[in-house]
């Protein structure tokens, strides 16, 4: 069984537990929170499950050599993560200004991460470790992991994988793909080989190694017109399924490839079950409690994630490119479990903040093929009009809210991940919305009230409904 204590975050904390190295040093651009809404809680929880041994170092100052050297070399390797959003997101809003403060750094304080971190934190490593293993993961290696437009320099960059330094990136929801990552390693199989993983993507000097690929636009022909970079986009886009993605391949020179292997398969529910009950402590590490704690956690403590991945298909959303189409649920036991840990905590007012994910009322794939063929490719399910094959209904979603509701302790439960409208009055059975009038209350920066689920249900009766 293992301990309920906070990851090693310093070379005492190490010694305490009896090591004297670890098998991966962890670089995060946020401050240590080890609760599951936090991307490096998750795997690093996942791998000590499976025996291995992760220590963490925090937001290192990046202008100085030494501050990824807390735990000398790993024996395995290096995991690096910008932290729970894109590093250029949290530091400037979209007219490029500067942000004043940073929800995920003890404080509030700004400025405790580089621009561009997780190439900043993959060279900052390999200046020290020349031929340790250093795996990218998180939404900013997973985003930028072929050739991507970049906002703020308005240019199109090369692969984050060549401009950090890194081997290989674990994309996506990294459960599966980096503990077969840690087992090759653990195995004696060199990072320069695992050409192969799902859910990963790596670079290569020929293709003599790559299989069944579909060949992109080398990088410079993305450079010379911007037709080209959105057609090889496109191909990336429709290819994010798990079951029908094929492996790409990205030309740099005739000497160095990118590729990206299909996405890992979606975890089924009891696997998500067991993220979700590894032994989180729920909260930022006490030594940031003299700072005020991280601000970020009040936004998360008392959620509850019920789902993963997103058929919406919205046009300002990357998460079906992070995430996937393919919706990944935690069952009502284990939702009721994490509620009642939220009850124990002694800042628990009666308030569970929500219950969802990137849809809160997506609880199924959208249709009965998925979990065999895949989503379709050049089709959406909701867009420009609800598929004819959509799957509707919420009374699984309906009877977690009433099980939540009726918990000692609970006195109300909210929703704030954002509903899809469109999904919900294609259910024929109006029991969700009538949930909804009459007891959510409260919405993420508005008012949700009972005039408003009065329009939408004249709107349900007037479609013929």
């Amino acid at each position: 069984m293992l301990n309920q204590t906070f990851l090693p975050l310093s070379e005492q904390d190490m010694k305490k537990r009896g090591w004297e190295q670890a098998d991966f040093v962890y670089v995060i651009g946020d401050a240590y929170v080890d609760h599951p809404s936090f991307g490096h809680a998750i795997i690093s929880r996942v791998l000590e499950s499976r025996g291995y041994r992760v220590a963490i170092i925090s937001q290192p100052d990046w202008k100085e050599k030494n501050s990824v050297t807390v735990f000398g070399e790993p024996r395995l390797g290096f995991l690096v993560s910008a932290g729970n959003m894109d590093s250029m997101v949290n530091h400037y809003s979209v007219s490029k200004k500067r942000r004043q403060t940073d929800a995920y750094t003890p404080g509030g304080v700004m400025g405790k991460r580089p621009d561009y971190a997780a190439v900043v934190y993959g060279n900052l490593i390999r200046q020290t470790y020349k031929h340790t293993p250093i795996i990218l993961g998180g939404i900013e290696a997973s985003l930028r992991r072929l050739a991507h437009y970049d906002y703020w320099s308005n240019r199109l960059k090369r692969s984050i994988l060549l401009d950090s330094g890194a081997d290989i990136i674990s994309y996506g929801m990294g459960e599966r793909s980096i503990v077969e990552i840690a087992d090759a390693l653990d195995a004696g199989i060199d990072v320069q080989d695992l050409t192969y993983l799902d859910g990963t993507v790596v670079k290569v000097k020929n293709l003599d190694s790559v299989f069944d690929a579909h060949i992109l636009p080398s990088y410079e022909e993305l450079k010379e017109k911007k037709e080209t970079y959105a057609e090889s986009f496109y191909t990336q886009y429709c290819n994010t399924d798990p079951y029908s993605g094929k492996r790409l391949v990205e030309p740099y020179s005739e000497h160095l490839y990118v590729v990206q292997n299909p996405p890992a398969k979606p975890l089924s529910q009891m696997e998500m079950d067991d993220v979700y009950a590894l032994p989180y402590m729920r909260t930022y590490h006490p030594s940031y409690r003299q700072a005020g704690g991280v601000p970020a956690v009040k936004e998360i403590q008392f959620s509850l994630i019920s789902n993963r991945g997103c058929f919406g298909g919205c046009n300002f959303c990357a998460l079906t490119f992070h995430q996937g189409r393919i919706i990944q649920t935690r069952s009502k036991e284990s939702l009721i479990q994490e509620a009642k840990l939220c009850t124990q905590e002694p800042e628990f007012k009666g308030y569970i903040h929500d219950v969802g994910g990137p849809t809160a009322n997506f609880r199924h794939p959208s249709c009965k093929k998925q979990l065999k063929y895949g989503v379709c490719t050049n089709k959406q399910c909701l867009f420009p009009q609800p598929c004819k094959n959509l799957d509707a209904e919420h009374t699984e979603y309906v009877d977690i809210l009433r099980a939540l509701r009726k918990l000692p302790k609970v006195k109300k439960v909210f929703i704030r991940s954002g509903i899809r409208f469109d999904y919900l009055l294609e259910d024929k059975d109006q029991t969700f919305l009538k949930e909804l009038c009459e007891f959510i209350q409260d919405w993420t920066r508005g008012q949700w009230n009972r005039s408003m689920c009065r329009k939408i249900h004249m709107k349900k009766q007037c479609s013929g409904h």
